[in-house]
């Protein structure tokens, strides 16, 4: 070897061969992905050696991936160290606080979504809000440690926050009571009457199917023969429980024995997948509603979309958010992660349920809740009769529309309350006057009803001279009265203050009966069970 090769000639070799492999990874990498790091690399060590103050390079490498992930879509996110273990634990565990995901972006605190039963998600904070005063002094620049330590804690105790929510002029204040945060995806199950169940899920977490399971039976066992699930501002989650609640209701194809639930494309093939359902649920031929509103967003819209497009039951209420990317979650050495979006969700019926972003996420977050949608039968989607977006056929023929989005078969818009009431709700006032009542009224109420919520339910109101000292506490809190306002809202603020009561003692078997009685969306799903039952050829049934 030393007689045929000398030293020079290795040392050409090995360099030529270095600078061959440089070019073939030139070569390989279509959009120069080295060039791109080497750059961040000179940009992050030049900065980190002149800039004018001490720099955290780690913060900064996580500005620039926040940077990066927001130039893609709306979905895909980076999840810090200190955060990943909270994400995780929305699904699987329990604890006290005001119930919010939340993420620090361009230093505010921003919601990513409430969580579904919990105290901010019942005072209507939404996703995308920003929270810059935490009990009056700015919470602008936070860590997650201190958003942590500032909004964690006991339940019962109170936290004040200041929230800055796109297309609204004015910060909004709320006074929230922190609880233990249900992360149970089934948070109620019902009888609405003889033979009306009512399941409310506001997840979709690794628990929900057997949770789905277990109400259904309960249900059953009370003499269930139809069903209303309310899907109504449920975010979504994990996409094998949406498949299998689908495959509670639809059947499987007589030749084939399975039906597609959804499907999903990306630009590897590898990420393209088909869910179905088959036949083995004894729920199949159950007369089925719907509900969603401009919240039901991902997993939700899968089950909402499979029940539309194979016709097997009637959608009501406001076009879902249009939520329909899949992402998966990457591991990083340091124990964060991110989240990636790798495909696009497709309905049976080929519907991108996307919706589209171009316009800033801004914009897309804001869209759904300002539609002017208005009340009425669209059985036949007339109403998104526009020649702009793609049309689609049910399993029975009907046209459905693509665009984003599940639209209802009976537009329901939510009654509108009045400042007077939207007020009151954001500083807790209903809770907090109830606990008040509560302090001086629950031994007597505990021995009058004997602790038996139907006996509560038939015998209790909230009368005249309980409303005069709720106008009066609601006004000793800041509150400006407006009669015309109160009258309007009246017998929503009667529900309210009973529900909060009820609460107190039969949790959400004493809320939600209560609630629902004055819940328009709600009553009239009720009133459209023959049109659901003809849709889904369940006449005979």
């Amino acid at each position: 070897m030393k007689k045929r090769f000398s030293i020079p000639v290795v040392v050409i070799v090995i360099v030529a061969a270095f600078f061959a492999g440089m070019q073939l990874n030139t070569l390989i990498s279509g959009d120069n992905i080295y060039d791109q790091l080497n750059k961040f690399k000179d940009v992050l060590s030049l900065t980190e050696k002149y800039y004018v103050d001490d720099v955290d390079t780690q913060k900064l490498t996580d500005a620039a991936i926040n940077g990066l992930l927001n130039n893609l879509d709306p979905h895909s996110i980076y999840i810090p160290p200190d955060q990943l273990k909270r994400v995780t634990e929305d699904f699987r565990g329990k604890f006290e606080g005001i119930g919010i995901e939340f993420a620090i972006v361009n230093d505010t605190i921003t919601v990513v979504q409430p969580i579904g039963g919990g105290p901010s998600a019942q005072l209507g904070i939404m996703a995308n809000d920003k929270i810059v005063k935490i009990d009056g002094k700015s919470a602008v620049g936070f860590t997650n440690d201190q958003v942590m330590k500032n909004l964690k804690g006991p339940k019962g105790t109170k936290v004040a926050v200041t929230i800055i929510r796109p297309g609204e002029k004015e910060p909004l204040e709320f006074v929230i009571i922190r609880d233990v945060i249900p992360l149970y995806s089934v948070d109620e199950a019902t009888m609405l009457n003889d033979d009306v169940g009512y399941i409310n899920v506001t997840r979709f977490s690794e628990t929900t199917n057997t949770e789905m399971l277990s109400a259904l039976e309960k249900l059953k066992g009370e003499g269930m023969r139809r069903l209303v699930l309310d899907l109504r501002f449920n975010p979504g989650g994990y996409l094998d429980q949406a498949v299998k609640m689908a495959d509670l209701f639809l059947n499987g194809d007589a030749k084939t024995g399975k039906r597609l639930v959804v499907y999903t494309k990306g630009r590897r093939s590898e990420f393209d997948e088909q869910y179905y359902a088959t036949t083995n649920s004894e729920y199949e031929k159950m007369p089925l509603i719907i509900l969603i509103s401009s919240g039901t967003a991902s997993a939700s819209e899968i089950v909402s979309g499979a029940v539309q497009d194979w016709d097997r039951g009637l959608i009501v209420g406001e076009t879902s958010f249009g939520k329909g990317l899949v992402q998966r979650q990457f591991d990083l050495q340091d124990h964060s992660a991110f989240r990636l979006t790798i495909a696009r969700y497709y309905t049976p019926s080929g519907r991108l349920i996307q919706r589209s972003y171009a316009k800033g996420i801004e914009e897309y977050q804001r869209e759904p809740f300002t539609r002017n949608e208005v009340t009425g039968d669209n059985l036949m989607h007339k109403e998104e009769s526009d020649s702009t977006r793609p049309k689609f056929k049910t399993a029975d023929g009907r046209t459905i529309y693509g665009g984003g989005g599940i639209t209802p078969d009976y537009f329901v818009k939510p009654d509108d309350a009045t400042k007077f009431t939207i007020e009151v709700s954001r500083k807790n006032l209903f809770y907090t006057f109830d606990a008040e009542y509560l302090d001086q009224h629950a031994q007597e109420i505990k021995k009058k009803y004997n602790n038996d919520f139907k006996t509560f339910n038939a015998g209790f109101t909230v009368d005249e001279p309980m409303l005069a000292d709720f106008i009066s506490y609601v006004k000793s809190k800041g509150v400006e009265y407006k009669e015309d306002q109160f009258q309007k809202d009246k017998a929503f603020i009667q529900a309210r203050l009973k529900a909060y009561i009820a609460r107190n003692f039969w949790g959400n078997d004493g809320w939600y009966p209560i609630v629902l009685s004055v819940d328009n969306q709600l009553q009239k799903a009720l009133s459209l069970f023959p049109e659901a039952a003809k849709i889904a050829k369940l006449e005979k049934e």
